[in-house]
């Protein structure tokens, strides 16, 4: 991809995501992930309805008058995307790939990020780790962000999500707002998954293309493995084969679904062809409740 191209794909991201992050998602993100504490920051005269706990009894005694201490929360947090770039990833049939949804949710996190002068990292994992960003501020490191989303090219095609969390255990040593975005199409990682949670606040956003979960009736069809390369000919008339394929991806995803419950992390569950605004939205909402 030549500059020009890759400058005007950017853009575009830019423009569909930081739209959403200013009107939409700033504000919920904001109040579903909460800062470290409150930290002090004035006085000021007492007025009608604080709370008696707040008044500061040396300022009140040496001006005469009542005073209370005001805080506000320590805001600034870090997030880490942890972005899944293994080849099953490059698969969709709709109007996009799941690369290309994980590419928009993970600008639309990092702006709303930004908006609230948080820290944004990356970690692109295969089976291996291909590239990590460390975390900072400011839009300029959040478009280096969606430009390596776009155009990186991994070296492998395979996944190991264990492997990458405990990657992330090494060089995240303070709390960080982690989130995971793979089709999670592995297993192995409950263990690497909890020793993460316990530490780091995680959220695991599940991306998945329709005909993953069943396979169409469409005869003899030659399907190929992204993350091995390998062509087999499969029948897909053939009720056991469909059950067969059927059963295998039920089981994955229910290890994705219970594993994250488990380690008391959050999920999301996202289709191509579904907007993922209104489960971003939805799943802020219901944090910021609790």
């Amino acid at each position: 991809m030549d500059t020009k191209e890759l400058l005007k794909k950017v853009r575009k991201i830019e423009i569909k995501t930081r739209r959403l992050s200013d009107h939409i998602f700033s504000g919920e993100y904001h109040s579903s992930f909460k800062g470290r504490g409150m930290a002090f920051a004035e006085v000021r005269q007492y007025q009608y309805g604080d709370d008696i706990r707040s008044i500061d009894w040396n300022v009140t005694a040496r001006y005469n008058e009542t005073y209370v201490k005001v805080f506000e929360e320590e805001r600034e947090l870090t997030m880490v995307l942890m972005v899944d770039v293994s080849g099953s990833e490059l698969f969709g049939t709709t109007k996009q790939f799941k690369k290309e949804t994980i590419t928009e949710i993970s600008a639309t996190l990092a702006f709303s990020a930004i908006q609230n002068n948080d820290k944004v990292g990356l970690l692109l994992f295969s089976d291996e780790i291909e590239l990590f960003i460390p975390p900072k501020k400011g839009k300029s490191h959040v478009l280096r962000i969606i430009r390596e989303l776009i155009e990186f090219r991994p070296k492998s095609k395979k996944t190991d999500i264990k492997q990458a969390l405990r990657y992330l255990s090494n060089v995240m040593k303070k709390k960080v707002i982690l989130f995971i975005l793979s089709d999670f199409m592995d297993d192995d990682y409950d263990s690497a998954l909890k020793i993460v949670g316990r530490k780091h606040d995680v959220t695991g956003i599940r991306v998945y293309d329709k005909y993953e979960e069943e396979i169409p009736k469409l005869g003899m069809i030659p399907m190929l493995d992204a993350e091995t390369g390998k062509t087999i000919l499969v029948n897909t008339n053939s009720r056991t084969v469909r059950n067969n394929y059927k059963a295998h991806y039920l089981k994955t995803i229910d290890y994705f679904d219970d594993t994250f419950k488990r380690s008391g992390s959050g999920t999301i569950n996202n289709r191509i062809d579904e907007s993922y605004v209104k489960k971003l939205l939805g799943y802020f909402k219901r944090r910021g409740a609790k």
